[in-house]
């Protein structure tokens, strides 16, 4: 019977893993996106195209309580900018500065980075646009909740960190989507089945130890 612990370990370790994972607390109130919107507008959201309220106000007020995926093309400055601390550096070393601060924040709350890919080409079965920047890369950020989202972009510790991020990127654009389909597997799924495998090998592990004290 003690093989069988394997399974209930990894039952507990998967329970946790949703318990982050997932969002647990379903829609925005209204009560909750009027102090977000409160807490932007007094950070000085809207300035310079920062934050549009209106735009995160429609985004907000249609909360459906899924997770979703920020798309965000980037371009890199290709000369040495200067940081905010006055610094020269290159516009990938700055760009740093930023993300070891906001990746922590973002995976405490179920976030993480779900793809990211650098341009290698020029732009294929492209009309009807005007000519864009030279895109540097692309980069999907899985988001748990518009709640998370809503959370740090109100977070006063990061107002010194996104100037990183205006420092490294003079052209930038990005808006949220939702999974359509696709050959990607899910973390919930692919999680749960190496759980269970690690489980499985574990339990054959302790049979046949337990054989070899019979033996």
């Amino acid at each position: 019977m003690a093989s069988f612990w394997t399974w209930a370990v990894a039952a507990i370790v998967y329970a946790v893993f949703l318990g982050w994972h997932r969002n647990w607390r379903g829609r925005l109130s209204t009560a909750e996106i009027e102090a977000v919107l409160a807490t932007l507008q007094a950070q000085g959201a809207g300035e310079n195209g920062r934050n549009a309220l209106a735009t995160m106000r429609a985004f907000l007020e249609a909360d459906d309580g899924r997770p979703f995926h920020m798309l965000n093309v980037v371009r890199l400055s290709p000369d040495r900018v200067t940081d905010p601390a006055g610094r020269q550096a290159s516009a990938r070393e700055v760009m740093a500065g930023y993300t070891k601060m906001f990746l922590p924040a973002l995976l405490a709350r179920g976030g993480y980075p779900a793809f990211a890919a650098r341009k290698v080409g020029g732009y294929f079965d492209t009309w009807g646009v005007d000519p864009g920047p030279d895109w540097s890369f692309i980069a999907l950020m899985r988001y748990r909740s518009r709640r998370d989202l809503a959370r740090l972009v109100c977070n006063p510790r990061f107002a010194g960190a996104h100037e990183f991020k205006f420092a490294a990127m003079p052209q930038t654009l990005n808006f949220p989507t939702q999974r359509l389909g696709g050959l990607l597997v899910q973390p919930s799924a692919w999680v749960g089945l190496l759980l269970a495998l690690a489980a499985a090998v574990g339990q054959v592990a302790l049979l046949l130890t337990d054989l070899g004290r019979l033996a």
